[in-house]
C-alpha cells in the first residue's frame, strides 16, 4: 500500500493526516473527504471524512482498540471540525 498524501486544498484533510501521522506512525494512511456525498446533511457535508490506516501500533489489538487510538490521536477534532468519521483499519 502507498500513502495518499492530501495534496488538494483541503486544510482539514492535511490536519488529520498530520495528527494521525505524528501519533500513530502509520505504514499506510489515506484521508478521504466525503463531504460531497453528504450534501443536504448537517452543514452541507462539511466535516465528513474517511480514514484508511495501517500502523504497527495496531498489531495484536482488537479492532475497537485500534479505533480508540485513532480517535485519541484526533483529540477534540472529532465532534468539532469533524462531523462524521469512517475508519478502516488496514492489515
Amino acid at each position: 500500500m502507498k500513502n495518499n498524501h492530501p495534496v488538494d486544498d483541503n486544510s482539514m484533510a492535511k490536519r488529520l493526516y498530520r495528527q494521525l501521522s505524528q501519533a500513530l506512525a502509520p505504514s499506510f494512511l489515506d484521508i478521504i473527504d466525503e463531504g460531497d456525498q453528504h450534501i443536504g446533511h448537517a452543514e452541507e457535508g462539511a466535516g465528513h471524512f474517511a480514514v484508511r490506516i495501517a500502523s504497527p501500533l495496531f498489531q495484536n489489538k482488537p479492532l475497537v482498540e485500534c479505533h480508540r487510538l485513532v480517535y485519541a490521536a484526533l483529540g477534540n477534532t472529532v465532534g468539532t471540525a469533524i462531523h462524521a468519521l469512517r475508519i478502516e483499519i488496514c492489515a
